[in-house]
């Protein structure tokens, strides 16, 4: 062993590789490539969250506005209403009319969403619907006394 050339291929020094070294990075430009392209399909395919635009007070209830159809999940505990939206709003309240009686409402922000509670000195019922309406969710609460 006196020099490194490969004359009769014993010595230590290892074959040229034949392969093009230009193989390895065109398939990780292809990876990146793909997974950017795959990420641009994602983001253009996710629907616009919801978004709380406003409230109005009816007679005997509320018609809330949202962007799009929120999922709504809503309970009626102990007399007082309360719906959970998974949405994004502002901290809101107000009040209403029920038969000459106050009823009082208000938005906050909870970990699930978007939490509307309606809450009355005396026991309360009611029933919601919601509609599309002019490109924009439209969610109308009945409110009645127990």
């Amino acid at each position: 062993m006196h020099g490194s050339e490969g004359k009769d291929e014993r010595h230590s020094t290892p074959q040229p590789d034949p392969r093009s070294k230009l193989f390895p990075r065109v398939m990780a430009s292809l990876a990146i490539v793909g997974v950017m392209v795959g990420m641009m399909i994602g983001r253009l395919t996710t629907p616009d969250p919801s978004e709380l635009q406003q409230i109005e007070v009816v007679d005997n209830g509320l018609v809330v506005w949202f962007n799009n159809e929120p999922k709504t999940h809503g309970e009626i505990v102990d007399g007082s209403i309360a719906l959970l939206f998974e949405a994004e709003g502002k901290v809101q309240k107000g009040q209403l009319k029920l038969n000459g009686k106050d009823v009082n409402w208000r938005t906050r922000l909870s970990d699930g969403g978007l939490l509307l509670t309606l809450v009355a000195a005396r026991p309360l019922q009611g029933d919601w619907a919601g509609s599309e309406v002019d490109d924009r969710w439209r969610l109308e609460i009945h409110l009645r006394e127990q």
